[in-house]
């Protein structure tokens, strides 16, 4: 299992996935230090590569783990930015593209 630890104006971020989609790329989890669920997709900038994590509640998190083709819209959302509201990690001026 590969663990990444982000750490970011200070706050940690421990991800840890229990599912993810290869077809679909997402990812969702939880965050190992603060036991807040996640739901992850890839970005992309030029030539670098990284996460974004959306914060989930707990109805939530259970929803998308229970229906794949809900979580499978709610990441198409959230490459089209609807829900940064949600954006754990805020990014920075030059953001990536969801992949």
């Amino acid at each position: 299992m590969l663990t990444v630890r982000f750490e970011l104006r200070g706050t940690p971020l421990q991800p840890v996935d229990e599912f993810f989609s290869r077809e679909h790329r997402y990812s969702l989890g939880v965050d190992s230090e603060t036991g807040r669920h996640y739901l992850s997709i890839p970005v992309t900038v030029g030539a670098f590569d990284y996460e974004e994590y959306y914060a989930l509640d707990d109805g939530h998190y259970a929803r998308l783990l229970e229906s794949p083709l809900a979580a499978a819209n709610f990441a198409d959302e959230c490459r089209r930015r609807e829900h940064d509201d949600l954006l754990i990690i805020k990014p920075g001026t030059n953001r990536g593209v969801g992949s």
